[in-house]
């Protein structure tokens, strides 16, 4: 589990939507044609692929962009790209994910693409557009004014590095120095091996080649490479150093002397590796959002290296949803009791998280007034039925409503963290109506379920769940078995009811 998880999903369940932050670097567009692979040309001994599919994705700089805008934050984009069709398409993508492209300067050099071709999941061959020709001096230093102007008003800023000339050592110099002014973070990837261009930067990510070209010392020399980096640390000034390592996970460097812990490793998740496209970027961008939001270096980096193990198990280069992140970190066996209680807001959005994952939403409600063995029967049954149970709960002022004054016996927020502990319920709500029928309409769960002797035309909610595509189950309850009989029993025998209370 996660360190600092309920900071993390209460970050991710809406907290990053008050986040901005401004990218400034090489935009590109990426696009892919996928084919079939039969046969081998009659005319030179290379594969002909039969065109199947067409697609194309944000690039370089606009694809931690679009990192960022998945995980929820308000996202900013400088930098440079053309008049033509490339920049069409790359528009249209960034707008549909609700970022503002304000600080991109129209330049005469084209946009940079890259098409990949595609056979049978295998890459057999990349096709890149852009000029080789610096950036003419009136357009970099447009971009860099643009930049410069939007630090101020954002809380982290990205510098998007791919070495194709939009980070020039002058807007460097000029964005780092504005954002320590103002106090706000700044991140880079790099792509060149002279970190001095980025000196003052709150942290540089370099994976192990770049590292190594940066610093002489060859990948496969680790300790050596990483004391190295840390040396790197302080003399230009960075907070830290973040080393991503493929396999191997991140690694974040302090300075010899920077009174923490040296060296932090965050082993990789096990999952398997379809595509590394763009997981660089999806690593600076979750950091960055996590850092600006609040959370520890340590676990934004553990963070980080979560969402990095989703999107390499993607093809092509798919930036990382929040609710991805949210569907892995909240197995009802990794959470603890107090996690799984929500208010409306926040459930809407764990349910829309989960949905979104591919969950089925199972709903039940009740009382829950003193737990007993046909609860925990009701509550088993509801995870046949899917994948996620959502358990809507009575309030005290229901209860007593519902069952007359001397109910409930045990209070709701004794009740909803007990019935939060179990392993089949992964999220409890209290409501404070008679009927949960507010709480479906609002959840729009694919299944209700309710136990007794219910028909399904009787039960509250029904009509609202099969409206909306889902379906009603009636599971048959445990007889003997109700919390008003065992009131009954610690009534009719004193002694028992004084040592229940004792």
């Amino acid at each position: 589990m996660l360190p600092e998880l309920h900071s993390i999903l209460n970050l991710l369940e809406g907290g990053l939507s008050q986040l901005k932050v401004l990218v400034i670097g090489d935009i590109m567009l990426d696009r892919y044609i996928h084919g079939e692979v039969e046969r081998i040309s009659p005319e030179a001994p290379v594969p002909v692929i039969r065109h199947a599919q067409r697609y194309e994705r944000a690039g370089g700089a606009a694809n931690v962009a679009m990192n960022l805008a998945g995980l929820g934050c308000q996202t900013f984009l400088a930098g440079l790209w053309g008049s033509d069709a490339e920049q069409t398409e790359l528009a249209a993508i960034l707008d549909r994910a609700n970022i503002d492209t304000i600080g991109v300067v129209s330049s005469s050099l084209p946009t940079i693409s890259k098409t990949r071709i595609v056979g049978r999941m295998q890459q057999l061959l990349r096709l890149d557009i852009e000029s080789r020709d610096p950036v003419p001096a009136a357009e970099a230093q447009r971009l860099q004014e643009r930049a410069t102007e939007l630090v101020t008003k954002v809380h982290a800023v990205i510098l998007s590095d791919y070495a194709k000339g939009a980070l020039t050592r002058s807007l460097c110099e000029a964005v780092i120095r504005s954002a320590r002014n103002a106090g706000i973070p700044v991140f880079v990837d790099p792509k060149t091996p002279d970190f001095s261009k980025y000196s003052g930067a709150t942290t540089v990510c370099p994976n192990l080649g770049e590292l190594s070209t940066a610093t002489g010392i060859p990948s496969h020399h680790t300790e050596e490479l990483l004391n190295a980096g840390r040396a790197l640390v302080a003399e230009h000034d960075f907070k830290f150093l973040t080393v991503t390592m493929s396999e191997k996970g991140i690694t974040v460097l302090r300075a010899p002397s920077a009174g923490e812990p040296g060296i932090y490793h965050s082993p990789a998740r096990a999952r398997e590796v379809f595509d590394v496209s763009g997981a660089g970027d999806t690593v600076i961008a979750t950091l960055t959002a996590s850092v600006a939001g609040g959370l520890k270096v340590e676990t934004a980096v553990e963070l980080a290296n979560l969402a990095a193990g989703i999107v390499v198990s993607k093809v092509g280069t798919v930036p990382i949803a929040a609710h991805e992140l949210v569907a892995v970190l909240t197995p009802s066996s990794g959470l603890t009791a107090g996690e799984k209680i929500l208010d409306l807001d926040r459930l809407k959005l764990r349910v829309a998280e989960w949905r979104s994952s591919g969950e089925t939403i199972v709903f039940t409600n009740g009382c829950f007034d003193l737990l007993h063995v046909g609860h925990i029967t009701l509550l088993e049954d509801c995870h046949r039925f899917g994948s996620k149970l959502v358990l809507g709960l009575n309030s005290d002022a229901s209860v007593c409503r519902l069952k007359g004054p001397t109910r409930p016996i045990v209070s709701e927020r004794e009740r909803a963290r007990v019935m939060a502990a179990l392993a089949a319920v992964d999220a409890v709500v209290l409501f404070e109506e008679d009927t949960p029928l507010e709480l479906i309409r609002a959840l729009k769960p694919n299944v209700l379920v309710k136990g007794g002797d219910y028909t399904i035309d009787t039960v509250v909610g029904h009509e609202d769940v099969v409206a909306s595509g889902g379906r009603v189950e009636i599971v048959p309850t445990v007889e003997g078995f109700s919390t008003t009989n065992i009131v009954k029993k610690l009534t009719a025998n004193p002694a028992v009811s004084e040592e229940t209370q004792n």
